[in-house]
């Protein structure tokens, strides 16, 4: 059961970090002038490319124990 609350909480806290990151750069866009749906764009990528990162680091993991 501990290893399940683990991955359920390294989930969500990827996930916060994700909608961090997107909110960031929405503001960024915004305040460099870029229009609303261009703001949110950006925030998709964003949100998309952390969690990409993640899943990339996650199975990279297993790999590097010796």
């Amino acid at each position: 059961m501990s290893d399940l609350v683990t991955v359920v909480f390294a989930a969500a806290l990827v996930v916060i970090v994700a909608s961090l990151a997107a909110v960031a750069a929405a503001k960024l866009a915004r305040m460099e002038g870029a229009t609303y749906p261009t703001a949110v764009t950006r925030a998709a990528l964003t949100f998309a490319g952390t969690l990409t990162l993640a899943a990339a680091v996650t199975g990279a993991l297993p790999g590097l124990r010796s």
